[in-house]
């Protein structure tokens, strides 16, 4: 942890090739005057028996594009959770993750009609308590790199998110952060093989013990035949459409202080009904060309993670799910492993895009009907 804080995550190494998630070598510990901030839908599941699944999504990806956007677009490390995020900012930025914490839950309350719990966490406060978080770079294309989390301390904060503790409380009814750039314009990406997997498994061992590291081998290895599995947006086709299901959230997100909601409607539906033609016809537009944002899409898109527990949104057989689930529950049984996985019919996308002209729009994938917070409710107790 010798390097200045300022250089620290640009010079975490970068690796590309997923099997490699569980080397520890690849990973740096957080300096120790950083902070890591969390959020996390309350009632999550409720929510989703409620049909809010996409709203409950958005207020997850909402926070990663409000302090993207407050750091002015600078890389900085975080993790999609579905029914909330993560990240981790050095001691200059702490005002900021604050401000954007108590912001968001604001705008997620006054929008959405959620309740997102947030809090800040010093990352001195997580290795007091006997934890550590440890970050490496994972580049699923040569535009984007997303972090992986390990040490145990992202969950440990995340239970005492939950429990109350670092609260950062919402802002005043009618604070909104800057959430330019987040889109909601696909439609659900119906199972090609059969049911899109919410899978997560996370160890009971130290994650560099040979046990954890063979069934992560095991998982990727299972996984990794095209015939019983694939990404998840691998027909984008299948996902296009209009109007789309996120035209509400995505005029809440963009619409200015005192602007009506419904000419906001109006102006994201007609922006989205261009974006739809573009796409669905590959129209070239200026320096903007359809096939080559489309394959970044796939090519950038976050259906594979980890974050102190691997993440992955599969679309896949049947019959593998079967073997998925019966591999990890030898895993628990070994004491190996926690694990949750939750079946669906098809995936959806929020994407975070400042500017269609570069290529370093993120995407993240999730399971339409729950996904990963359904998959975390069936993590069976330690």
């Amino acid at each position: 942890m010798g390097e200045p804080i300022d250089d620290f995550y640009p010079h975490v190494p970068v690796f590309d090739g997923f099997a490699r998630l569980t080397d520890a070598t690849l990973y740096r510990p957080l300096p120790e005057d950083w902070v890591i901030g969390l959020s996390d839908v309350v009632a999550s599941t409720a929510a989703i028996r409620a049909g809010k699944y996409k709203s409950v999504n958005i207020a997850g990806a909402a926070l990663i594009a409000a302090v993207s956007n407050a750091l002015g677009q600078r890389d900085y490390p975080f993790a999609f959770g579905g029914d909330g995020a993560s990240f981790a900012l050095p001691p200059a930025d702490a005002d900021i993750a604050r401000t954007t914490l108590a912001a968001t839950a604001a705008w997620v309350r006054d929008e959405l009609g959620l309740t997102l719990r947030v809090a800040l966490v010093p990352m001195s406060a997580i290795r007091t308590a006997g934890w550590d978080v440890r970050i490496a770079r994972y580049a699923p294309s040569p535009d984007v790199t997303y972090a992986m989390f390990m040490g145990g301390g992202l969950a440990w904060a995340g239970q005492e998110l939950k429990a109350g503790a670092f609260a950062v409380e919402p802002a005043p009814p009618g604070t909104r952060p800057d959430l330019s750039g987040l889109f909601c314009r696909w439609q659900e990406f119906p199972a090609r093989h059969g049911v899109i997997l919410s899978l997560i498994a996370t160890p009971t061992v130290a994650e560099s013990e040979a046990p954890f590291q063979e069934l992560v081998g095991d998982i990727l290895r299972m996984t990794g035949r095209e015939s019983e599995a694939q990404h998840p947006l691998a027909d984008l086709r299948s996902g296009m459409g209009w109007p789309p299901p996120g035209l509400d959230a995505e005029a809440r997100a963009s619409r200015r202080s005192g602007q009506s909601l419904l000419s906001r409607k109006l102006l994201v539906g007609l922006k989205s009904l261009a974006s739809w033609a573009i796409l669905r016809f590959r129209i070239p537009v200026g320096p903007f060309r359809p096939d080559r944002y489309l394959g970044e899409l796939v090519a950038n898109a976050d259906f594979r993670k980890y974050d102190d527990g691997l993440r992955m949104t599969l679309d896949c057989t049947p019959a593998l799910a079967d073997r998925l689930e019966a591999r990890l529950l030898a895993a628990e049984q070994a004491g190996i492993a926690r694990f949750g996985l939750h079946r669906q019919e098809a995936a959806i996308v929020t994407c975070y895009t400042p500017s269609a002209m570069r290529s370093d729009h993120v995407h993240f994938v999730d399971g339409a009907a729950g996904g990963y917070a359904a998959a975390a409710a069936r993590l069976k107790p330690s």
